[in-house]
């Protein structure tokens, strides 16, 4: 599977996804993708980030924001947050990330079936 073939699969695996199964883990999203070792979760973030900047530049919110770390904390990895800085998404004053995060999740999660 390429870059572009994991993130179009992601992209539709997230959009079909049951309301009550989201948000999802990285690892979650890779399992259920059926990616093998090496660089599974290496993977999926790239086709996230992909996802990020189509999403960016087509004004839809961030699917991306779907899937969280398995931190337990419901955020996602610290690189979607300096993907968003850097697509203009998220201003750089990190203490806004959280709250600028569950808005954006809200907005993903309601624009799947749009």
């Amino acid at each position: 599977m390429t870059g572009n073939d994991t993130a179009t699969e992601v992209r539709a695996f997230l959009t079909s996804a049951p309301r009550d199964a989201l948000p999802i883990t990285y690892q979650q999203l890779a399992s259920a993708l059926g990616l093998r070792p090496p660089r599974t979760i290496q993977r999926v973030a790239q086709a996230l980030e992909q996802l990020m900047e189509e999403d960016v530049a087509a004004g839809r919110p961030m699917i991306a924001a779907l899937v969280v770390s398995r931190r337990g904390d419901n955020l996602p990895a610290a690189g979607f947050f300096e993907r968003a800085v850097a697509l203009g998404r998220f201003p750089a004053d990190t203490r806004q990330h959280e709250a600028l995060y569950i808005v954006e999740y809200e907005k993903a999660l309601g624009d799947r079936h749009a």
